[in-house]
């Protein structure tokens, strides 16, 4: 057995630790965050989502898929899988989030902006298909349209946009309405 010597050995776990991250990125699907981001390089069944029109870079970004029967959708305990990640201070927000099958399904997004796990006045949502909420939407529980939220997923990945909507005036709207 030959010695090595100790800095050798820290230097080479050093190399490959760096070397293992530059090549994270691509390995996930190069540019997309949360757990998932390798579903997103090509495999599927899997969305995409794109969030758009953050108000700020700072608190938390949460993002739950929901799937079967449409009057399910958007309710607390009925997603089929929930990201929450930091909001990136920079570059495009774009989480990966896997589906069981092809099929019907929607999306919702919550921006904690000051990250401590409550819905604030301060806070912004939005959901597939970027339907009009209201205040009295929430108000009286009602859900965004399943013909405005559903998002049809094949076999592959299917790319969303969604856009982040802040309270203003009784209705959410985009943060650049303001």
């Amino acid at each position: 057995m030959k010695f090595v010597p100790y800095r050798s050995l820290l230097g080479s776990f050093a190399l490959s630790a760096a070397m293992l991250a530059a090549t994270s990125g691509t390995a996930q699907g190069g540019g997309v965050l949360g757990p998932h981001a390798a579903r997103c390089s090509g495999s599927g069944p899997a969305i995409l989502v794109s969030v758009v029109g953050l108000k700020s870079r700072t608190g938390m970004i949460r993002v739950r898929t929901f799937g079967g029967a449409p009057s399910k959708w958007f309710d607390k305990k009925s997603w089929i899988d929930r990201v929450e990640l930091p909001t990136p201070a920079t570059g495009p927000i774009r989480i990966c989030m896997p589906v069981p099958a092809p099929g019907s399904y929607a999306v919702d997004l919550r921006h904690d902006v000051n990250g401590n796990g409550n819905t604030d006045r301060s806070d912004g949502g939005g959901a597939s298909g970027n339907p009009r909420v209201t205040l009295l939407d929430f108000v009286f529980g009602r859900k965004p349209s399943p013909k405005v939220t559903a998002v049809t997923v094949g076999r592959g990945v299917t790319e969303i946009t969604i856009t982040a909507m802040y309270l203003s005036g009784g209705a959410l709207r985009p943060a650049a309405a303001r």
